[in-house]
């Protein structure tokens, strides 16, 4: 067997091994399901409750992706402005750092106050939690162009101009996409966390629907739905990475 083939079937395998070891410890030590259900439990309420998760997961999908393609918008504008002057970097770096230190679900109350109930919350939140990730990889991409690269770049004739976007940009190809696989993770998780509070539908507000019942098998199920969608669009950017900037991982590509 390959070490390609291995590679492509070891997580699922992991997978597996991971469910039926909890199966059967839920089993043996007849863990309540009010605590923690088995995942057998957790497929009955995913089949019974289908109709209603499949209605929230869709506002949750879509919700976190207008959120998110902002955070590519703003992302990459910002990551280009930091990567291309030494004086931006020194000055907004350190307060995007700053920023990005803060706990994100503190700004949901404020969301709220300013914009209501609703979609405008969870969008913003899914935004200010997943943009700073693009930011970072773009103007890193951009700041560590080699030196030596520009000076004869400039000699041959090029602008300032003409070395970031012809060669600096596809040089931040592999970072940018590297960013999104993140990014789009970190998306999730600010939309779960704004419909658990400020919503009235998604999966975040189904956790807590879920948990306030008592019904835990259904509260898991949505946890799964979540990491379905992420891993989902996780591995569409994969995809896209190996498609668009294949020249960067001849190497891997090789084993």
């Amino acid at each position: 067997m390959s070490t390609r083939t291995i590679e492509r079937w070891a997580p699922w395998v992991l997978l597996l091994a991971v469910v039926a070891l909890w199966q059967v410890v839920c089993s043996v030590f007849a863990v309540s399901e009010f605590i923690f259900p088995s995942p057998a439990r957790i497929g009955e309420q995913m089949l019974e409750y289908r109709g209603i998760i499949a209605q929230h997961a869709w506002r949750t999908f879509w919700v976190t992706l207008a959120g998110f393609g902002i955070a590519i918008v703003v992302g990459v504008m910002l990551g280009f402005l930091i990567g291309s002057s030494r004086i931006a970097y020194a000055a907004i770096y350190p307060l995007m750092t700053a920023f990005n230190a803060l706990p994100k679900a503190a700004f949901v109350p404020i969301l709220v106050v300013w914009f209501g109930i609703g979609v405008g919350p969870a969008v913003l939140t899914a935004f200010l939690i997943s943009f700073f990730p693009i930011t970072v990889n773009i103007a890193t991409g951009l700041a560590t162009l080699e030196p030596e690269l520009e000076d004869v770049l400039r000699v041959l004739g090029a602008r300032r101009w003409d070395v970031l976007v012809k060669v600096g940009l596809p040089r931040s190809m592999p970072y940018f996409f590297g960013s999104l696989k993140v990014a789009i993770t970190l998306a999730f998780v600010g939309t779960t966390v704004s419909e658990m509070t400020a919503a009235n539908e998604g999966i975040g507000y189904l956790l807590i629907s879920a948990g306030s019942a008592m019904q835990m098998g259904l509260a898991f199920a949505g946890l799964v739905v979540v990491g379905v969608m992420a891993m989902a669009m996780y591995e569409l950017f994969s995809l896209l990475e190996r498609r668009i900037t294949g020249w960067a991982h001849r190497g891997s590509q090789s084993m």
